[in-house]
């Protein structure tokens, strides 16, 4: 097959590369793992064979995330957090064309394809994970993540020997004994990332959790895994599959991380049987959204300070910051009541920075707000949007105090790498919500 040409599409201020190979029916894009690079996938026959199959069937989308490969850098002080990835992923579809596509997300690509399915599911016909993972630390409800301390080494050693000698081995272990292969994949691997970049990936990965957002997929799910991968268990898979709206679970036997490797055939058997069954549509009516609920602290003794004229005057700017700040932060307003504001975002890093921006910006008025932030499933209806979420996003936003944004420890767990910085305020209960609820505090964004 001739080589792909490399295009770039415009994701905020950073370009991202990407490349359409094939004329099928359906659109695919490939979402991979940790590190890549689009031009070099190419050069390894064993890769370029798997994208050229994916091809024959579908219209293949094929990125690099920003930070990675032909993509440009990213500040390694301030790595991309899943909204951010979400948003290279939207304007690489945009570019190519692609109004609806099924994903496929490999490893790492994983939490970021689970998210993106969840928050757009108009845009995703299906979704489909090879060793694919949910979380990086272990839980008691998740013990297959990697032991922290080992975590910790491996990053270390990432950035003092990249690539380390036997990385190419762990991940393709059947191909152990071929030198000219583990010399083009650690190359490979080099032309992917820096060793900083690489390093400081591994250590904002190490931080995803997507486990509150599985319940929320609403497109078909496939999940293959090798039973014998020794870097993502086939036990991940089973808790994935379990928790994820009528998933399928497919277990291969081998032991390769790599999908491209081993015997591709049969994961790219599994693929192509999986496409074809995309035409179901998705529930538009639900999706993944982070809400937020605000209030001004003491209106009554406020208004009363000020008297009607004055109050109503104030509340009037007050609602221009607001609007101006979900304007900025591409947030759409639901609802307003009195002096409280329900809105929604599609990223929960611009929704815990929008309410940190109106804080800040009503303390000019000589006002205090008080903020809450959940991310969950909600529902479109013709009245506005309802849902658990939209009743957990509004007590966490009754918890918080003068000035205060409080979030869910979801929220935290899915701005990992935006730079936010959060303070634990504890556990709490939730009138009407089975608890208790660990919330966080925003410190700084």
């Amino acid at each position: 097959m001739r080589r792909p040409k490399t295009r770039y599409a415009r994701s905020g201020d950073l370009n991202i590369g990407y490349q359409v190979v094939g004329e099928g029916p359906v659109d695919l894009v490939y979402v991979p793992g940790w590190v890549s690079n689009i031009d070099g996938m190419w050069d390894e026959w064993r890769y370029a064979a798997f994208l050229e199959r994916l091809a024959s069937f579908s219209r293949l989308i094929l990125f690099d995330k920003r930070g990675t490969g032909v993509s440009d850098p990213v500040d390694l002080d301030h790595l991309p957090a899943l909204e951010d990835r979400m948003d290279d992923l939207r304007a690489v579809m945009d570019a190519a064309g692609s109004e609806r596509a099924t994903l496929l997300g490999h490893s790492e690509g994983g939490p970021m394809s689970i998210l993106f399915a969840a928050t757009y599911p108009e845009r995703t016909a299906s979704l489909i994970l090879v060793g694919a993972y949910a979380k990086r630390i272990p839980s008691p409800d998740y013990p297959w993540a990697p032991d922290p301390v080992a975590r910790a080494e491996e990053i270390a050693r990432t950035e003092r020997e990249w690539v380390p000698d036997d990385m190419a081995i762990a991940l393709a272990p059947s191909l152990a004994g071929d030198a000219e292969f583990l010399e083009r994949f650690d190359r490979y691997l080099r032309r992917s990332a820096s060793p900083k970049a690489a390093a400081g990936l591994l250590r904002m990965n190490t931080q995803i959790d997507v486990r509150d957002v599985l319940p929320a997929i609403r497109v078909p799910t496939l999940l293959i895994y090798r039973g014998g991968d020794a870097d993502v268990n086939v036990e991940e898979g089973r808790y994935l599959a379990s928790r994820i709206p009528g998933a399928t679970l497919l277990e291969l036997p081998g032991s390769d991380h790599l999908m491209w490797t081993g015997d591709a055939d049969a994961i790219l058997d599994a693929i192509e049987g999986a496409v074809p069954g995309t035409g179901r549509a998705p529930e538009p009516d639900r999706q993944l959204a982070t809400v937020l609920f605000t209030d001004i602290v003491g209106s009554t003794e406020r208004a009363r300070e000020v008297g009607d004229h004055g109050w109503t005057d104030l509340l009037r700017r007050h609602h221009e910051v607001v609007r101006s700040q979900l304007e900025r932060w591409q947030g759409r307003e639901i609802d307003t009541a009195g002096d409280g504001f329900f809105a929604t975002f599609d990223g929960p890093a611009r929704g815990v920075r929008c309410a940190a921006s109106v804080v800040e910006q009503v303390r000019g008025l000589g006002l205090e707000i008080r903020a809450g932030l959940h991310t969950g499933e909600i529902e479109t209806v013709p009245e506005g949007v309802r849902g658990i979420a939209v009743h957990i996003g509004a007590r966490v936003g009754g918890q918080a105090g003068p000035s205060e944004v409080l979030v869910s420890s979801t929220v935290r767990d899915l701005v990992w790498g935006s730079g936010i910085e959060f303070q634990d305020a504890g556990e709490r209960d939730l009138k009407g919500v089975p608890g208790p609820w660990r919330l966080y505090r925003v410190v700084s964004t």
